[in-house]
């Protein structure tokens, strides 16, 4: 008896096991997608993880469907670092599996419904839906579950499809659909038998019609300059055709066509032979990132904003491509990948490879493939967390740039991990070394350099000896009581724009908020919309004229008169990107703007199309929300206004102060990156807080020290490490009973802190009530065996009958 063991891609914490025939066993290797069933009639593609011999003691083993691979699809090492994944942040293996695979390569079986041909139905003991279906299947021969959905228009279909197969007139069979196809393109050349010089004399004669004239002089014409193969669409430009001339040559044997495969994501530019020449600083730096590197396994580089880290990190690039090891260079937002995709490919051409979630499923599969493969054409791969888990074969070097940034973890689904930390572990895997860059490092990164775990290289100044940015405070509890604020712009920001424009000059200005208002109230009894799902106001966006939920997505139209008392007096207070926009239209009608967040970048080429415009200076003003506060380089930018620094300093949240100064520092970042100093105008009505006067003074170590001190006392990261359980239930009362149980129990069974259960600000989402419990871990204790314990409590929650519907997420490390 042989056996396999494989994981699912479902949430299950377990693996599987399945009987495989004996030569099936001597094929199969770990890393290798098989076929399998599961429940009564589901079929999966599981991934090998281990070959063996041992038969389950609890279950008879089924057998596996089908083998889909010839070689491994995933290596070793990328599996251990996933059950590291899976046990250090208390997720299913089948959680990390699903969520590491691109969709692509994970089939599913999809129900095909068939209808048998030899039975004789009479139409009228049909009903309607039945009717319908049969009739469907009449001029199909078979239709998939959600076709038919669609055709009656209607969700539970599954009913009426079992009336149908009790009387024996269809049935269903499960298939499993193989879903990347490699991309093929369409090539032509001349037909053999007009390859000689009689040949081509015939051929002038043939053609009577122009067009096909023109159509095989500009093959010739194209094959003779660029001397490769001349593809369908190439031949159509540049002739000025159709595709229908060609396939009239293709069918009169004047031509002939022939396919090949391509990938999707092409590298089309001509790559730089320029020297890239590091200045002073920069060297310097670079020598001492070596050095460090050689001692530890981490080093951060503190360089302020416009230090010139890229530059940087190619040269440390190049020295890993020598050696012929992969390198990995994570971003925090797709934004920045598509700027430092084109930087990067001027130095290395087509070695570098790109991915993220807005490439397509078939691009992210090839993707997968070549850096597997260990291709020339995977050699750097960049992109957002998720690249994390390709099946690198030799990594050398880990690059995370901005890695303070919380983007890096990933809140939902499982796995709920950090790119900055799982990094590091996949790094010592592979015995490879990691650089984290940042101008505003997280405290617990700063922490581990102060104590000696990581190197720590600092850049003090800016690229070519460019001065920081001038910081500006606006008080707007003044600029209100004197009246010299014009919508949501004071009279010294408005100034600063108008000169900025006047000299030619870029501004951004930053909101972190989308949509026109975040609340629409009633003048006359004070009702505000809410959302019908969660406890949540509704964002009013003006441009698509509706109310939205930023949680759930739920939208109406834009009320006209008052839901409780229909009074027409209705007002929007606070704002978002959508009115700054459009107050900037009444103030300086002559100048481009253009708004930047997550309504207008929602398309693959949405972030391009805005950071391209802005970089060829078609736009004059640039409103947007935290996509814009990240490592984006424009070096025409003198002037960044932050129309509201308070709303980020009063989140209820520990890290609030921390996360503050880093946006804003970044943001400010973003002027005066050329030889001109920039200049940043913070409106707040707190102008003497702590936190917004150490961005005035561009104080990183008084921001540090501060935080660090609060931290120790009130026993939060980097002093305790956190846990946080989120108890989600319809029911409200259920949920507070089986909330405060679990409670009990977690505090009676560990003695460290555990708080809770709290109320969080937002207490219902999508018609769950939640409830949230922090657990407090001190750095001396043992983290696993704490987590085991945790562990074993809430399985025996899920053993009590009544809590068994609750859903707790578990998030490890918290941020």
């Amino acid at each position: 008896m042989f056996f396999i063991e494989v994981i699912l891609p479902l949430s299950l914490a377990k693996t599987f096991t399945y009987r495989v025939s004996e030569a099936e066993f001597h094929f199969i290797k770990k890393g290798m997608r098989v076929a399998v069933p599961f429940g009564k009639s589901k079929i999966y593609t599981a991934l090998v993880l281990d070959i063996h011999e041992n038969a389950p003691t609890l279950y008879e083993a089924k057998e596996i469907h089908q083998i889909l691979d010839e070689r491994p699809i995933a290596t070793e090492i990328q599996i251990k670092h996933w059950l590291w994944v899976a046990n250090y942040y208390m997720c299913g293996i089948g959680d990390v599996y699903r969520g590491a695979f691109p969709t692509g390569l994970l089939l599913e079986s999809e129900t095909i419904v068939s209808h048998k041909p030899d039975v004789v139905v009479n139409d009228s003991e049909l009903s309607d839906d039945e009717f319908l279906i049969y009739e469907a299947l009449q001029h199909q021969s078979s239709l998939k579950v959600q076709e038919i959905a669609s055709i009656l228009n209607r969700k539970n279909i599954l009913p009426i499809l079992q009336k149908l197969i009790a009387r024996d007139i269809i049935f269903l069979e499960e298939e499993i659909k193989e879903s990347y196809k490699p991309k093929l393109v369409r090539y032509v050349k001349l037909h053999s038998k007009y390859e000689t010089d009689q040949g081509l004399g015939s051929l002038l004669d043939i053609l009577k019609n122009d067009k096909q004239k023109e159509i095989v002089l500009a093959y010739f014409q194209i094959s003779a300059s660029e001397k490769k193969p001349v593809t369908v669409k190439k031949l159509v430009e540049v002739s000025g055709s159709s595709s229908s001339v060609v396939k009239t040559l293709v069918k009169n044997e004047i031509l002939e066509e022939y396919l090949l495969q391509q990938d999707r994501v092409l590298f089309t530019g001509e790559k730089s032979e320029k020297e890239l020449l590091l200045s002073e600083a920069q060297q310097n730096a670079f020598t001492a990132i070596k050095q460090s590197l050689t001692e530890k396994e981490v080093c951060l580089l503190h360089g302020v904003t416009s230090s010139g880290k890229t530059e940087i990190y190619i040269k440390l690039i190049e020295e890993y491509l020598h050696t012929g090891r992969q390198v990995l260079y994570l971003l925090p937002e797709i934004a920045l990948t598509t700027q430092l995709v084109s930087r990067l490919r001027l130095h290395f051409g087509d070695k570098v490879a790109v991915f993220h979630s807005k490439y397509s499923n078939n691009e992210r599969v090839e993707v997968w493939k070549q850096t597997l493969e260990n291709s020339e054409k995977a050699q750097i791969v960049i992109g957002a967390r998720s690249a994390l888990f390709l099946p690198f074969n030799d990594l050398g070097l880990l690059i995370v740039d901005e890695e303070h940034e919380q983007t890096f973890k990933q809140t939902d689904p499982a796995p709920r991990y950090h790119a900055r930390d799982a990094a590091i572990v996949l790094a010592n895997f592979h015995n490879a070394k990691v650089l984290l860059g940042s101008a505003t490092p997280s405290i617990e990164t700063y922490f581990n350099t102060q104590n000696d775990k990581y190197g720590l290289v600092t850049l003090t100044e800016r690229y070519k000896n460019v001065r920081l940015p001038e910081v500006v405070l606006v008080d707007l509890k003044d600029k209100h009581f004197r009246k010299r604020m014009t919508g949501h712009f004071s009279d010294l920001l408005i100034e600063e724009i108008t000169e900025a424009l006047s000299l030619g000059e870029q501004v951004i200005l930053f909101q972190n908020r989308r949509g026109y208002s975040p609340i629409i109230e009633c003048l006359t009894c004070g009702h505000v919309p809410h959302c019908q799902q969660c406890d949540v106001s509704l964002t009013y966006h003006k441009f698509k004229n509706q109310l939205r939920c930023h949680y759930c997505g739920y939208a109406i139209a834009k009320p006209t008169n008052c839901h409780s008392c229909s009074s027409i007096d209705l007002t929007t207070k606070g704002f978002g990107t959508e009115q700054i926009e459009q107050e900037l239209a009444s103030l300086f009608p002559k100048a481009k703007t253009a708004r930047m967040d997550q309504d207008t970048t929602r398309g693959k080429f949405g972030f391009e199309k805005i950071i391209d415009t802005f970089k060829n200076r078609e736009i004059d003003i640039l409103v947007g929300t935290q996509m814009l506060a990240k490592g984006l380089d424009f070096d025409n930018v003198s002037l960044v206004g932050i129309m509201n620094a308070d709303n980020m300093l009063h989140h209820p949240d520990f890290r609030a102060f921390e996360r503050s100064f880093q946006m804003m520092t970044q943001v400010a970042g973003r002027a005066g990156r050329s030889e001109k100093q920039g200049k940043v105008v913070i409106q707040t009505y707190n102008p003497n807080h702590n936190t917004i006067q150490q961005v005035t003074n561009h104080n990183y170590n008084g921001m540090y020290k501060e935080q660090l001190y609060d931290r120790q006392i009130y026993k939060y990261p980097p002093y305790f490490r956190i846990i946080k359980l989120t108890i989600k239930h319809k029911d409200f009362d259920k949920l507070k009973e089986g909330s405060m149980w679990l409670y009990q129990v977690l505090s009676q069974n560990l003695n460290i802190p555990v708080l809770g259960p709290e109320e969080p600000a937002i207490s219902r989402i999508r018609n769950e009530y939640i409830r949230t419990i922090l657990i407090k871990i001190p750095q001396n204790m043992h983290l696993g065996n704490t987590k085991k314990t945790i562990q074993k409590m809430l399985n025996s929650f899920e053993a009590v009958a009544q809590y068994r519907a609750i859903k707790v997420v578990v998030n490890v490390d918290f941020y």
